[in-house]
């Protein structure tokens, strides 16, 4: 099995619940007291984050079915609800949290692959094919939820033990979870550390409150709120009286972030100097180390990139203009998100996002941040950091960043006017039609599995517009094309009859 593939695969599987966060995060803060005020929009943000488990199950399901197949989600569903439930019976302390959902995904996933074609005796037709796969779910689920029920409370003390070290290790766990986030990225797999990070370390329980004639939320240590009662006062919060306190803790430090956690962002909030400011004065230096003739030309590549760095978070797009050209580049720019996680916790900074570190979230989620404003300080400086790194280790070194390559012209891209010939020849780039075994993307690249990679013109991907492509295992390969990648896999499915 290659365990390299797979991860991947299951990394762009984390994405589809993944990105149902943002207006999650939207619609909790909206309704905040010190936004709108209006708890009914409020609480439907906080439904979807008090789902998430469940969510995680359905889209990992999905991501993991051969053709994104609804039948596939309701087993996700069914496997979910089969194994915390079962699971808990057996033992009643047992919370496996995201983690839950992301099994329950998987279980029924790859049912979904192995039965949604099988064909049952005449009179068992009925439960044949695709509604043979939640059944058979159901049945795998209840057996991992027998082995969780003797198994997870130490895999649970495993995990809290390894964030209690990460935690409690300060700088240096900041610095390692920021430097594997950036590393992973060449090969898809950040999204699964992420995850650990973002959804399963530390937990709280929240407690929702009423103060001056508005209801809030804070989320606070299990232990303390252990001690409280309906009725009571909230620690720490003149005038309060607490009206519901939570069940279930909240895990996470993304969860707990928007809960109310006042100790929640410490694997966030060193992101917003990097995607704000660092990569685009990166993207400034690569412009102005490019020969003069060349920097019109680089300049309009990279600059809707920066934008989108810097608005949104999403970075990939202008990390692939030099990750493969510039492997030095990419391994200061992966340094430097690493001590900027250490920096930014040095001054007590704490923000959160719904989706990346980017102005909107910055902006929409500032009332929930600690000190917020020493963000935009920090920013600077590492903005001032990664120009002057990015200059003289491109000039000292002579990186070929965009503009630079020897004698090659430089890669923009095609138009996408014409989507399905752009298609034809990615596809044919890639060895024909009888060459693709699978065919997928996600944000940014194509993600596929080929019968023989050998096939494939890389050169002529390259000219095409990709980015950059990675290898994995014997038969994985990414082709790294930007925002594009969606659009060309569904053209090359439609080429090739695949769904």
């Amino acid at each position: 099995m290659n365990v390299l593939g797979y991860l991947q695969k299951l990394g762009k599987a984390l994405m589809l619940p993944i990105a149902t966060l943002p207006v999650a995060a939207l619609l909790l803060r909206l309704g905040q007291p010190d936004l709108l005020g209006i708890p009914f929009i409020a609480e439907a943000g906080g439904a979807i984050f008090g789902q998430l488990p469940l969510l995680f199950g359905l889209g990992i399901a999905v991501g993991l079915s051969k053709d994104d197949a609804g039948a596939a989600a309701l087993a996700g569903a069914v496997g979910y609800f089969v194994l915390t439930g079962a699971a808990k019976t057996i033992n009643s302390e047992i919370d496996m949290s995201f983690f839950g959902g992301i099994i329950a995904g998987i279980i029924a996933g790859h049912c979904y692959n192995r039965f949604h074609m099988v064909k049952l005796p005449d009179y068992l037709a009925f439960f044949g094919g695709k509604r043979l796969v939640p059944i058979m779910t159901g049945l795998v689920a209840l057996l991992a939820a027998f082995v969780a029920g003797f198994v997870w409370p130490a895999i649970q003390h495993g995990i809290d033990s390894f964030g209690m070290a990460v935690s409690t290790s300060g700088g240096i766990g900041q610095f390692f979870y920021g430097l594997l986030n950036r590393g992973l990225i060449p090969v898809g797999l950040h999204h699964v550390v992420n995850s650990i990070f973002w959804f399963g370390l530390g937990e709280c329980l929240k407690v929702t409150y009423e103060a001056a004639g508005a209801i809030q939320n804070i989320c606070m240590d299990p232990a303390l709120v252990r001690t409280l009662s309906v009725g009571g006062a909230v620690p720490g919060v003149d005038g309060a009286t607490i009206t519901q306190i939570a069940g279930e803790a909240t895990r996470g430090d993304l969860h707990r972030f928007f809960a109310g956690d006042p100790t929640a962002g410490v694997f966030m909030a060193g992101f917003f100097p990097v995607m704000m400011f660092g990569l685009p004065a990166g993207a400034l230096a690569m412009v102005l180390a490019a020969p003069r003739d060349k920097r019109a030309q680089v300049g309009g590549l990279l600059l809707s990139v920066a934008v989108t760095s810097f608005l949104t978070g999403i970075t990939e797009p202008l990390e692939f203009t030099f990750m493969f050209l510039a492997p030095v580049l990419y391994g200061i720019h992966a340094l430097l998100t690493g001590l900027s996680l250490v920096v930014v916790n040095l001054f007590g900074v704490l923000h959160g996002f719904g989706f990346s570190a980017g102005l909107f979230d910055m902006v929409l989620n500032w009332g929930l941040a600690t000190r917020p404003w020493t963000l935009v300080a920090i920013g600077l400086v590492f903005g001032a950091v990664y120009f002057t790194t990015f200059y003289f280790a491109i000039k000292l070194l002579n990186l070929k960043t965009p503009g630079r390559e020897a004698d090659e012209p430089l890669a923009s891209g095609r138009s996408v006017t014409d989507k399905s010939q752009l298609a034809r020849e990615y596809l044919e780039a890639l060895g024909g039609e009888g060459n693709l075994a699978n065919i997928d993307a996600c944000i940014t690249r194509l993600r596929l599995t080929m019968k023989d990679r050998s096939r494939v013109d890389e050169a002529r991907l390259k000219e095409l517009g990709a980015k950059g492509v990675v290898k994995l295992g014997e038969q994985n390969l990414q082709v790294i094309l930007g925002p594009l990648a969606e659009i060309m896999a569904a053209e090359i499915k439609s080429l090739t009859g695949s769904r």
